[in-house]
C-alpha cells in the first residue's frame, strides 16, 4: 500500500495495531450475531462507541496524507480514547457477557485504549498544545453527532444507544447518572458529554506537563 509506506514506524505500528483490533471486532460481532444471538443481529453491540473510535481512527491513518489530521487522530486518542480506556474499570458490569472468551476480549480491548493512548502520549507525533486539544475536542463533537444520527436512526426500530447519548433511553452512566438524576434527560446527557471533555482536558494538562518537563530535560 503506497499511501502506507507514507507513515513512519510508530505510525505504522498504529495501523496494524487498528487492524489487529478490527479482526476481532469481526469476530466478536459474528459471535454475538451466530453463536449467542441465534443468527439475528443485535443492534445494541454495533460498533460506534468510544471505545470503538480508536480502530476507526487507526485504520484510516494511510488515508490521510495531511500529516497534522493524523496528529488530530493522535491526539484524541491520547486524551478521549485513554480516558475511555481507564473510565470503563469503573465499572466493570458491561465489559461481562455470557460466554467468556467475550468477557476477556472486552478487557483486552480497553487494556489495548490505554496502552494506545500511553504509547500516542509519550511519543512525539501527537499535538500536546491547547490548539491541539481544541482540535480534538472539535473532533470529538462531530463523532457525538454521527452517534446521534445513528440513535435517531436506528433507535426508531432497534435498541441502539452509541455514546450513550441516545434520547430513547434515560442516561445510566455511573455517578454522572446519580448526581444528574433529576434534571431532564437532554440536560443529562449534555452534561455526561462535559463530564468527557473536561476528564480529557485533564489528561491533556497532564501530557503537556510531562511534555515541557522532558523538553526542559533535553
Amino acid at each position: 500500500m503506497r499511501n502506507l509506506r507514507s507513515l513512519d514506524s510508530s505510525e505504522r505500528f498504529l495501523f496494524y495495531t487498528g487492524l489487529v483490533m478490527a479482526a476481532s471486532e469481526i469476530w466478536k460481532q459474528w459471535t454475538l450475531t451466530f453463536v449467542l444471538g441465534d443468527g439475528t443481529y443485535n443492534w445494541w453491540y454495533f460498533p460506534f462507541q468510544l471505545c470503538s473510535v480508536p480502530m476507526y481512527l487507526l485504520l484510516l491513518l494511510p488515508f490521510f496524507h495531511a500529516s497534522h489530521i493524523r496528529r488530530i487522530f493522535y491526539t484524541f486518542l491520547m486524551d478521549f480514547s485513554l480516558l475511555g480506556g481507564i473510565a470503563v474499570f469503573l465499572d466493570t458490569s458491561g465489559m461481562h457477557y455470557p460466554f467468556l472468551p467475550l468477557t476477556i476480549h472486552s478487557y483486552l480491548w480497553h487494556l489495548t485504549l490505554i496502552a494506545i493512548g500511553l504509547f500516542c502520549g509519550l511519543s512525539d507525533i501527537s499535538d500536546h498544545t491547547w490548539h491541539g486539544f481544541s482540535s480534538s475536542v472539535i473532533l470529538f463533537a462531530v463523532l457525538s453527532g454521527a452517534a446521534t444520527v445513528i440513535n435517531l436512526t436506528i433507535g426508531r426500530t432497534h435498541d441502539i444507544d452509541m455514546f450513550y447519548i441516545s434520547p430513547y433511553y434515560p442516561m445510566s452512566q455511573v455517578i454522572i447518572s446519580d448526581l444528574t438524576r433529576r434534571f431532564p434527560n437532554p440536560v443529562r446527557i449534555l452534561c455526561y458529554l462535559a463530564v468527557i471533555v473536561f476528564g480529557a482536558f485533564l489528561l491533556h494538562l497532564f501530557w503537556q506537563r510531562l511534555f515541557l518537563l522532558r523538553s526542559r530535560k533535553e
